[in-house]
């Protein structure tokens, strides 16, 4: 019997490599992602508030540029003042 008989067979392969012995994972790679199940694929929470665990979003993403864009907005205030006392 041939090795690529069945489909399974012609699958791609999981990406993932051995820390102790380098060698491949060759389990094969889940559809649509480049690792196997044991390695990753499909796993995750969902972000925000779908995460099981969401309490507040006070660390969210948007909340972060938010107060990125706050603090930009006060040194460049505090800037200008600067430059206006010296003049």
């Amino acid at each position: 019997m041939k090795q690529d008989a069945y489909p399974m067979h012609r699958a791609p392969r999981c990406s993932a490599k051995s820390k102790r012995t380098g060698l491949p994972c060759r389990s094969p790679a889940v559809r649509g992602w480049a690792v196997c199940r044991m390695h990753g694929a499909g796993g995750g929470a969902n972000p925000g508030k779908a995460h099981p665990n969401y309490q507040h979003g006070e660390r969210s993403r948007e909340s972060a540029a938010i107060r990125a864009f706050v603090n930009a907005l006060a040194r460049e205030g505090r800037d200008t003042s600067q430059r206006l006392t010296d003049d």
